[in-house]
């Protein structure tokens, strides 16, 4: 891929620089040419031929991100492991693991809305 991008650019390169030299040429021609002929088309390119690596980059961080949920995880169950091991009635790591109401309700704090008559 990076062969056929730096014979392109060369080729856009010489392109622009017979532009800036020819007698009814100019230099804003050449940066054009260069531009519109070089650089946007190959830009492109890169962008197409770079997506393989691009989502292989991807599922290799998710991969890495589950490896590192997953040894979380299981060093989380190993800690409720040991501790109900050693204590039968030992509480759980988690909070609210009881999956009781956490409080008790809380009273009317605000005033019910009435409809203006």
């Amino acid at each position: 891929m990076y062969l056929i991008v730096i014979a392109w650019t060369y080729v856009t390169l010489m392109m622009a620089v017979a532009e800036a030299t020819s007698p009814q040429g100019s230099v804003l021609g050449a940066i054009i040419t260069f531009a519109l002929y070089g650089l946007l088309p190959m830009s492109i390119l890169v962008y197409i031929l770079g997506t393989p690596s691009r989502k292989r980059a991807i599922k290799a961080r998710e991969a890495a991100e589950q490896a590192a949920y997953d040894a979380e995880q299981a060093a989380v169950r190993e800690v409720k492991e040991a501790e109900t091991a050693h204590e039968p009635g030992a509480v759980s790591i988690a909070p609210d693991a009881g999956g009781k109401a956490p409080a008790a309700a809380e009273g009317d704090a605000v005033a019910p809305v009435r409809k203006e008559g």
